[in-house]
């Protein structure tokens, strides 16, 4: 539930408001899929993410089709719960394609880097190397933090009771959604969620291709400056104190 301070008067209402489209047809995805594994839980094995069958067997589906398997209720309750409350403002303020844009690359974000962590060289990573990743945890992560980001003060009612700022709820919602994710989910993947999410909205409507350009760029041009001793200034501190 949110509250809203107006000149004379609070209103109350429960939740975002109307569901929009795209968060609809992810909390439907995922609830299908869900269904699917119940029938058939072998799906799990062949839909999650699980490092070893995307590098030797070519699997290379399943950084997409992970995040919309869930390994049990209290999972998919959690991540849908958090999908809803905090996707519908987001969508509504970016546009439907932006959203799907942002969804999608925290999502696949999160399943590269659980690869990519799995390859360490080190016992407690290899360890996943073989492990099934599974749900839409790393895209909610991604929701939470770019919600943080543009409603840091927004009053949201914690259980129904009292306001707390958005940016403590979402942390609150975060560490549910952490806790409640089952052994096969690896924690890497609500990193690489938060760390995609980030590079993402930081390269504004250019995603994560104009972030990448502004990264090279600026070291390209470090590089110039230390190559023919250019600083900063431009000028000497003599210099910068005649006007």
């Amino acid at each position: 539930m949110s509250r809203y301070a107006r000149p004379n008067s609070l209103s109350y209402s429960f939740g975002p408001g109307p569901i929009t489209p795209a968060v609809k047809w992810i909390i439907w995805a995922n609830i299908a899929a869900f269904v699917a594994t119940v029938i058939r839980h072998d799906l799990l094995n062949i839909l999650g993410v699980v490092p070893a069958d995307v590098i030797q067997r070519g699997w290379i589906w399943q950084p997409v089709t992970y995040m919309f398997m869930h390994a049990g209720p209290a999972h998919i309750l959690f991540n849908m719960l958090g999908v809803w409350m905090f996707g519908v403002e987001l969508e509504r303020l970016w546009g439907t394609r932006f959203f799907v844009r942002y969804y999608a690359v925290t999502g696949i974000g999160a399943a590269i880097t659980t690869i990519l962590v799995a390859l360490l060289p080190f016992a407690i990573t290899r360890a996943t190397y073989n492990t099934v990743t599974v749900g839409a945890s790393g895209a909610l992560f991604g929701i939470l933090l770019a919600f943080a980001m543009y409603y840091p003060d927004r009053p949201i009612l914690m259980a129904l009771i009292f306001p707390i700022p958005a940016k403590y709820f979402v942390i609150i919602i975060g560490a549910l959604s952490y806790f409640s994710s089952p052994g096969g989910v690896a924690h890497a993947a609500h990193l690489g969620g938060l760390i995609f999410g980030y590079l993402f909205l930081r390269g504004g409507r250019g995603g994560l291709t104009a972030e990448f350009k502004y990264r090279y760029l600026k070291w390209k041009m470090n590089r110039l400056r230390r190559k023919f001793d250019v600083y900063s200034g431009g000028r000497s501190d003599w210099d910068r104190k005649v006007h």
